[in-house]
């Protein structure tokens, strides 16, 4: 067991660092991806005879390297596919002198270039960097696994064909390029603080701790950007209650029963003085800003019972403007519930059913609306279908318990 929590943790800590190794070295994601993979397999089977490596980040790319060296001696053409390795794009221009030198980030700029759809860059960039599989990126988009794998697998081979360049962006075409990226790490960031795979830890630190860490330095590359500041201070305060979202038996603890003294203090500190800095600014907020105030509202009631709705009710009516997505209105319906009661919460939700129903907050939400409203056996429908779309351990476990104590 002790080996097999090694490779697991190996695997979130050192996944997206081989990858990128591969990348910078070979210049082709499949190469990269697959050698990476082999590189983990060898371990499952040579860790338990042999024992953990004392760098096993460095066993991990140094066996990665072989494999992919391997792959490419085995495949036809060898002298042109040898060639084409060793490219390492000696032809590209080179790191503008203030760019930070860190592999990760060249290769999330690699993953969410403008040439590929936005969610083919979500998916690529949880697929090689945040090391996720297949079913559990096509579960976050509610999407067929061999539609995924097949969105994937076209994205490795435009970025192929366009040579599309593994490096940090200069200075001046950063700003056209971090919007792409600042959603691709949200959705990063969401996918590890409530994971969709019913076979992973429903909470994944590993994937949380890299948003932030490369939110980071996309902050030290844009210091004066709104949006990157209020996406880092959203990732904040939500990582902030990380420790309290799971009980001890596993059930996910919704934000209303959590024990507000077992949060971060430090994380919610920075993050309010990002939120702070930000309204300062007297710029018009973006929407990981506002999504940052909301989270800041929260975050200073010492008890539930003080948060003040009415403030929350009012930056959503803000977010709705610049994102009039079914998601939002959803959210916003949570907040209407706690300031004008369950009723009007839940006319606005039910207008969402021909666009939410195959998402399970959207039913969930529902259910805990008509117990409210003490219509019990509509909750449970709504309990059933939320629990049956829900993925995550934790969360079908809290699902359950709600709908059993309906009686």
């Amino acid at each position: 067991m002790d080996v097999r929590s090694a490779i697991t943790q190996a695997h979130q800590e050192e996944w997206a660092r081989v990858v990128a190794a591969l990348c910078k070295r070979f210049g082709d994601l499949d190469i990269a991806e697959e050698a990476a993979a082999e590189a983990f397999a060898t371990a499952v089977e040579r860790w338990p005879a042999d024992g953990v490596p004392p760098n096993p980040g460095g066993w991990l790319t140094t066996t990665a390297n072989r494999k992919a060296i391997d792959r490419i001696r085995r495949e036809h053409n060898r002298v042109d596919k040898q060639k084409e390795a060793q490219m390492l794009y000696d032809d590209e221009q080179p790191e503008p002198p203030d760019a930070i030198d860190d592999e990760r980030l060249r290769l999330i700029f690699t993953c969410c270039h403008p040439a590929l759809a936005l969610e083919t860059r979500v998916a690529l960039t949880l697929r090689m960097v945040g090391g996720l599989t297949v079913p559990e990126i096509a579960r976050a988009f509610l999407v067929q696994e061999t539609t995924m794998g097949q969105r994937i697998t076209r994205a490795k081979g435009k970025i192929k064909a366009a040579r599309i360049p593994y490096r940090v962006p200069s200075k001046q075409d950063l700003p056209g390029r971090v919007s792409g990226v600042l959603a691709v790490l949200f959705l990063v960031f969401n996918e590890g603080y409530l994971a969709t795979g019913p076979d992973t830890d429903p909470v994944r630190h590993d994937l949380t701790a890299e948003a932030i860490r490369l939110t980071r330095l996309i902050r030290a590359l844009l210091p004066d950007d709104g949006e990157v500041a209020g996406l880092l201070a959203l990732m904040l305060l939500t990582e902030a209650r990380r420790t309290a979202r799971v009980s001890a038996s596993g059930e996910l603890v919704a934000l209303g029963e959590q024990d507000r003294g077992a949060w971060d203090a430090a994380l919610v500190a920075e993050g309010h003085r990002l939120v702070r800095e930000r309204l300062a600014a007297g710029v018009a907020p973006g929407r990981y800003q506002i999504l940052a105030a909301i989270n800041a509202v929260h975050t200073s009631a010492r008890d539930v019972r003080d948060t003040d709705w009415s403030q929350i009710v009012a930056l959503y009516d803000q977010l709705v403007r610049i994102d009039p997505s079914p998601i939002v209105a959803l959210n916003r319906a949570v907040a209407v519930a706690e300031l004008d009661g369950p009723e009007v919460a839940l006319a606005t939700v039910d207008r969402l059913d021909d666009k939410l129903a195959g998402y399970h907050a959207y039913h969930a939400t529902r259910a805990d609306l008509l117990r409210r409203l003490g219509r019990g056996q509509e909750s449970r429908s709504a309990y059933d279908r939320a629990i049956a779309l829900a993925g995550n351990t934790a969360e079908t476990a809290y699902l359950t318990r709600r709908r059993d104590q309906l009686g």
